[in-house]
């Protein structure tokens, strides 16, 4: 991958789809001023190149009932952190499994419905072999969650 050239049509295509991935091969082109064909071999290329790894709905979880949102600082035995990421990452409700610098080795970020929920997730990483310490922050107030631009 590190011979793969992105180039200023490339980053646009990848803004247009990140804005909106429903657009037609069709309307990304005519928006850009190049080929349909130009557009579609362009994102096979990174596709394929797993710069564009998959499409999806922007969804207003919370309007589904999902409103309690916590970040967990999870400290773990040493060698041991792929093995409880892994474990954590296989839950429903776990978003994100981030490996930090810090006190804490590793960071989650999961969303539930209620927090009888959210209790019992807690309660059972809790037990996990390894798992020597959490530190839940409930998030109050969302600012900004959106995608990153590309410059």
């Amino acid at each position: 991958m590190a011979n793969l050239k992105i180039d200023n049509l490339d980053k646009e295509i990848i803004r247009i789809l990140i804005d909106d991935s429903r657009l037609s091969y069709r309307r990304i082109a005519k928006k850009l001023k190049v080929s349909a064909a130009t557009i579609i071999n362009r994102v096979k290329r990174l596709e394929k190149e797993k710069i564009i790894k998959g499409y999806t709905a922007k969804v207003d979880y919370e309007k589904l009932g999902y409103d309690i949102d916590v970040l967990i600082e999870i400290k773990i035995s040493k060698g041991n952190l792929f093995l409880v990421e892994k474990k954590i990452a296989s839950n429903q409700n776990v978003i994100a499994v981030y490996d930090v610098t810090g006190e804490s080795d590793a960071v989650i970020l999961a969303r539930f419905t209620t927090r009888r929920k959210m209790d019992n997730f807690l309660k059972k990483i809790q037990t996990y072999d390894f798992v020597e310490r959490t530190h839940t922050k409930l998030i109050l107030n969302t600012i900004k969650d959106d995608r990153m631009r590309l410059e």
